[in-house]
């Protein structure tokens, strides 16, 4: 029998935890020539609030964790038992393997997280915002576009009447409420 991946689903948020008890059940079941290993997939992810720009990590698939392993009933069982868990993707009785092409595609998303960094922000084109600091602090305008990777913003703001594009960072702009 050879080793295949499988889809466990877990309450949302219970990832970390479930990979946890799953790693302690392991070691003290003796069951490393069965369980090969256990992935959740994530991604690191910045965020900017409070004009603070913090870095977090945020799985990609909620509720789901990657298991490659040989499995029998014994194992289904012992891993259907860990609190927290849902149950398999697959019908009832059989989980249901991971097409190879599916797994490489989502290791290698998690390998390009690894290396790069996403940037998880609050504004969008036509979001009506208040610039916070620097120059044109407290006017308001309308996000006209969105640069990630620079963490900047084009914004349309009112000067002398006329509508004007200004670039501004993440840091200096909050929703307008």
């Amino acid at each position: 029998m050879s080793y295949q991946w499988y889809v466990l689903r877990t309450f949302s948020g219970h990832e970390n935890k479930v990979k946890t008890a799953l790693e302690k059940e392991i070691e003290f079941r003796n069951l490393q020539p069965y369980i090969k290993q256990i992935l959740i997939p994530i991604e690191k992810v910045f965020e900017v609030k409070d004009g603070k720009k913090k870095s977090k990590s945020k799985s990609f698939f909620p509720g789901y964790i990657l298991i490659e392993a040989q499995l029998d009933k014994r194992i289904i069982d012992i891993i259907m038992s860990i609190p927290s868990v849902m149950g398999f993707l697959g019908t009832r009785n059989k989980p249901q393997p991971l097409h190879p092409d599916e797994v490489e595609r989502i290791i290698g998303k998690i390998k390009a997280e690894e290396k790069g960094e996403r940037v998880e922000t609050p504004f969008k084109v036509g979001d009506p915002i208040v610039i916070t600091n620097g120059p044109f602090a407290k006017m308001k305008g309308t996000v006209q576009e969105v640069n990630s990777e620079k963490l900047k913003l084009k914004v349309m703001v009112s000067i002398f009447g006329r509508k004007t594009p200004v670039e501004i960072d993440f840091t200096q702009a909050e929703l307008e409420k």
